[in-house]
């Protein structure tokens, strides 16, 4: 029986499985489906998602991720940094890679300890705010703290691009959120055609948010990496924080910095947790 060899690696608790594809090839497989099956927490390897390195004709190596519902995502903030950890501590890049993604070519700066990376800074890139390219249907122009009905009630939302979309929400407090209720009917309100991400913000200090994620295509998860970054240009763009915020999730905390240049840097650990095989 084929035997696919992985990694499982997590990002402040948002956790992958890995899968080289560098020296091989794709054909005959059904990424959704494996997805599935893998990430099955109780029946599988158990993650929020599988992402995949593959080679790269205009970056240093390529990554997809394939979400645990078998859908595939842009771009993942926590998952780009693991996989410059998987790259590095394999002798396969230096302490600068670039990777690209769907959602455009991610440059990393590693941190190295005694040989091994335990974590990097990623230059995110710009977000994108215009609805149009978000996209979020039905509003026009930068979506800022603008209405949106869910059931009969109106919330307040702000809508951010970090390459993948999502749907900012600020509030007094994230525990009393019902996420697992809420997370779903904004996932898939008409208004995001593509679907997305919902952040809840609580806003401590200028400097200091936490934050709690439904992300598109896995749930409830412990982090999202494009979610903090989205969660401090919304706080930016509503004057509620500062530039520069740590963002507390509930698998760890991230730095996130909206430079003056208009780029969005993410710094944050990654971690390897056990090796394995998988019978295809």
């Amino acid at each position: 029986m084929q035997q696919l060899e992985f990694v499982k690696m997590h990002g402040i608790g948002n956790d992958f499985i890995i899968a080289d594809f560098t020296k091989s090839g794709l054909k005959g497989l059904d990424l959704g489906r494996l997805a599935v099956r893998m990430c099955d927490r109780n029946f599988g390897v158990g993650a929020d998602g599988v992402l995949l390195v593959l080679p790269s004709e205009t970056a240093d190596f390529r990554m997809r991720l394939i979400n645990s519902d078998g859908s595939e995502a842009e771009m993942c903030g926590n998952g780009v940094r693991v996989v410059a950890k998987y790259l590095f501590d394999r002798g396969m890049c230096g302490e600068s890679v670039t990777v690209e993604t769907l959602g455009g070519t991610k440059v990393m700066e590693l941190e190295a300890r005694n040989g091994t990376a335990v974590g990097a800074t990623v230059n995110m890139g710009a977000p994108r705010l215009d609805a149009r390219d978000i996209p979020v249907s039905g509003y026009r122009g930068k979506v800022i703290n603008r209405p949106l009905e869910v059931d009969g009630v109106m919330h307040e939302i702000t809508c951010v691009s970090m390459g993948n979309p999502h749907c900012v929400l600020f509030v007094d407090a994230v525990e009393e959120v019902p996420l697992e209720k809420l997370g779903p009917r904004l996932e898939t309100h008409p208004a995001f055609p593509q679907k997305t991400n919902v952040e809840f913000a609580q806003v401590v200090k200028p400097d200091d948010l936490i934050v709690r994620v439904f992300e598109r295509g896995a749930g409830v998860t412990l982090a999202c990496g494009t979610g903090a970054c989205a969660s401090v240009v919304a706080g930016v763009l509503t004057g509620r924080c500062g530039r520069q915020a740590t963002v507390h999730l509930p698998g760890g905390k991230l730095l996130i910095d909206w430079r003056e240049d208009g780029d969005v840097y993410m710094t944050g650990p990654a971690e390897e947790v056990f090796i394995g095989t998988y019978p295809l």
